[in-house]
């Protein structure tokens, strides 16, 4: 079901229901007696931002507020579905022995300027952050990591945010590209060779292939929201207000 707002909204309606409670809630405890919107508007004006990557002067105009006031709306309203984002070692319960994950990293393109380094990425000739993406192996998202510069290797973010200890410590197989060789622990990568691979190998490989590409569908849903294809601020509580919005829109 769309959700018209002057035009419309592919998400679920019962995903704005659910972004306007904790809003409603807010309002009651403050004794809110006039808003601008009603919950309902407030939950979609911030939804739009987020999934169109409106600006606030689009999104403020189209429901007929400032720019100020949907600058304050998307603040305000982030902060409940960021809050409710689960940790690393959360999204890890109930996995075990003979359960595999799979990981990938993906690029959030930035507006960063040529001065900084850090986040111009060679491979992809722009600007960038690097999250890490852990998903099941039907590719849905356990877990999005902190952004990091896009400079910084695959493996040295995984290491970093302690996606290879947490895995290794819970004997979870991780079947990973091969950005994580070297890794060792419970990583999988592909065989790679400069010469032709045995056929043991390339039989490895194949397997390996075909269980990891649907991990790749957690980071093409991340970037169904397109607030984060062009990044003009710090990302890392729009990831994560990401990730409990995209469990709600899955459940529902």
């Amino acid at each position: 079901m769309l959700v018209p707002y002057p035009s419309t909204l592919d998400v679920p309606y019962e995903l704005v229901e659910h972004v306007s409670l904790p809003i409603h809630a807010r309002r009651q405890e403050l004794v809110t007696r006039w808003r601008r919107l009603g919950c309902f508007k407030q939950a979609l004006l911030v939804l739009a931002h987020l999934r169109k990557n409106e600006t606030f002067a689009q999104v403020a105009g189209g429901f007929d507020a400032s720019e100020a006031t949907a600058w304050r709306y998307v603040d305000k309203t982030l902060e409940a579905p960021a809050a409710r984002a689960p940790g690393l070692r959360e999204a890890l319960v109930g996995l075990g022995e003979g359960d595999f994950v799979i990981i990938d990293g993906t690029l959030i393109p930035t507006d960063r300027v040529a001065a900084d380094e850090p986040y111009d990425t060679q491979k992809h000739k722009r600007h960038g952050m690097n999250v890490q993406v852990v998903a099941r192996p039907d590719g849905t998202p356990l877990w999005f990591s902190r952004a990091l510069p896009g400079q910084i290797h695959d493996l040295t973010a995984a290491r970093a945010h302690g996606i290879v200890q947490a895995c290794l410590t819970r004997q979870i197989l991780v079947l990973a590209d091969r950005a994580y060789q070297g890794a060792g622990a419970t990583v999988r990568t592909p065989h790679y060779g400069h010469r032709e691979l045995p056929k043991h190998y390339r039989r490895f490989n194949r397997a390996h292939a075909r269980l990891r590409t649907p991990g790749e569908r957690a980071s093409a849903r991340l970037k169904t929201w397109r607030v984060l294809r062009r990044a003009r601020c710090s990302t890392n509580r729009i990831i994560q207000a990401v990730h409990t919005l995209l469990t709600r829109e899955s459940s529902g």
